[in-house]
């Protein structure tokens, strides 16, 4: 992102290119997965990769930053489509006895992206171009498309009268927008209790209502209300749901700790992070593999009984900490989300009939994504305002080195930015320690936000139905 803003310029939409990412995508979740209950998920799968090729390809071709956001917000459509048919078909095609395998395979394919990606990306910016972080995902994209359309086979019949729910549609889009945006914004480009953050609150609440509304009449709703009634569906959700608060607050601000107050370089820190992702991908997987001897609820708790391990150990942090210490506390807290992700998502699937297995995993998907954003605006706020008091002090008069008004705005809006080198020459010493200082006290908030969750994730996972 530096040095796409380097050459697009925009930095005020710097955070935006994540966010609107994040917000589409989720949108695009549920709405997908009711589709794919009522339509051909093969025609589905095919539409929701040209859309992200296609925006893949805007994305790449930008000359403004504004154009490369609204690049993104498509993209996201696309991805939340691909995320969510992902799982739909592998558990359409799987028998209920082999669907934890599968689930598990799919989490793991995942885990190992998500450690080559940010790698490759950093490789392909060093030796070639920003541009073709999103151009790679043509080839890519071409050959997915290509053994869907000549491989993938329509198992499960949909629904003979299909309609679509509009109304339920877009108040639950509108609901969902508000609510993330909020997260995403409170506590940095705006107070908590400012006008813009408490429209957005009232804004979520009517429009829930609306919805809540609308889904009680409407004929086919995009997102049954009944559901909610039956214990696997809104338990196991809960779960995730606050299972994911837990361990994206970790993923997203345990490097600061690590990169800040144990002044580790950004080699070092990658290092340290890798483990979390492969944690969360091996714990996919061995669930998977014997979630059919253990069943369902016991492979959750033991899941969320390893988070909540992970997160508790995290206090113990301090400037003495060894980098092999945090990666293994942050690997047991990954191996606990892999198999909540995995058991909780078999207890979704299975408390549903089969003829709404799409709404049912992507609700799961839903929950993980809106656990996540909100988990991480939470934490993001926290940071933030605990640097910002420091930065209050150190702008006052008689301070040695004192913090420039504008360098301040710039680091609460984005704290990362703190350790990059070009920031850290044009702070005196003094004024670099009293700031990492402030980020670690900030961090240590976090990981009370990650095991307070992860409580809540344990508490919900002893409430699961037999």
């Amino acid at each position: 992102m530096p040095t796409i803003v380097s050459d697009l310029g925009g930095i005020q939409l710097y955070s935006w290119v994540f966010s609107v990412y994040l917000l589409s995508r989720a949108v695009a979740l549920p709405i997908f997965g009711k589709l794919c209950d009522l339509f051909n998920s093969k025609r589905l799968y095919i539409i929701s990769i040209v859309i992200f090729l296609i925006s893949s390809v805007c994305a790449g071709m930008s000359h403004s930053m504004a154009q490369l956001t609204f690049s993104r917000a498509i993209q996201g459509v696309g991805a939340g489509g691909n995320f969510a048919l992902a799982y739909i078909v592998l558990a359409d095609i799987s028998p209920p006895e082999r669907r934890g395998k599968m689930m598990s395979l799919i989490s793991f394919v995942w885990g190992v992206s998500s450690v080559l990606g940010p790698t490759l990306g950093g490789f392909i910016v060093n030796y070639f171009s920003w541009r073709w972080i999103f151009y790679i995902n043509v080839p890519l994209g071409i050959i997915a498309l290509i053994g869907i359309g000549v491989y993938l086979e329509e198992t499960r019949e949909k629904k003979k009268e299909a309609s679509i729910d509009y109304l339920g549609t877009l108040t639950l889009s509108t609901t969902i927008l508000a609510l993330l945006t909020a997260f995403l914004l409170g506590g940095r480009s705006y107070p908590w209790i400012s006008p813009q953050i408490l429209g957005l609150f009232i804004l979520t609440l009517c429009s829930g209502v609306v919805f809540y509304t609308i889904e009680r009449q409407a004929k086919e709703p995009i997102l049954p209300i009944g559901f909610f009634q039956v214990r696997g569906f809104s338990i196991a959700n809960s779960s995730a749901f606050f299972a994911s608060i837990a361990i994206f607050s970790l993923s997203a601000y345990s490097p600061l700790f690590i990169q800040g107050a144990l002044g580790k370089t950004p080699a070092q820190l990658g290092l340290a992070m890798v483990p979390l992702s492969l944690g969360w991908s091996m714990g996919a997987l061995l669930c998977g593999q014997i979630v059919h001897l253990l069943k369902e609820r016991p492979s959750t708790l033991l899941g969320a009984v390893l988070l909540l391990a992970g997160c508790g150990l995290t206090l113990s942090f301090s400037i003495s900490t060894s980098l092999t210490a945090c990666s293994i506390v942050l690997a047991i807290a990954g191996l606990g989300m892999g198999f909540v992700s995995i058991s909780t998502l078999l207890i979704v699937q299975n408390s549903l009939p089969g003829e709404d297995l799409g709404i049912a995993t992507a609700s799961h998907q839903f929950s993980r994504t809106l656990g996540g954003t909100i988990g991480i605006g939470i934490s993001g706020s926290l940071v933030t305002a605990r640097l910002q008091t420091t930065m209050d002090v150190l702008r006052m008069p008689g301070i040695d080195g004192r913090i420039h008004p504008s360098l301040s705005t710039h680091l609460q809006q984005s704290v990362e930015g703190l350790f990059q080198p070009e920031i850290q020459s044009l702070l005196a010493e003094n004024v670099q320690k009293a700031l990492r200082e402030a980020v670690a006290e900030g961090v240590t908030l976090v990981f009370w936000v990650s095991l307070i969750t992860a409580c809540m994730c344990l508490f919900f996972s002893y409430r699961l139905p037999e």
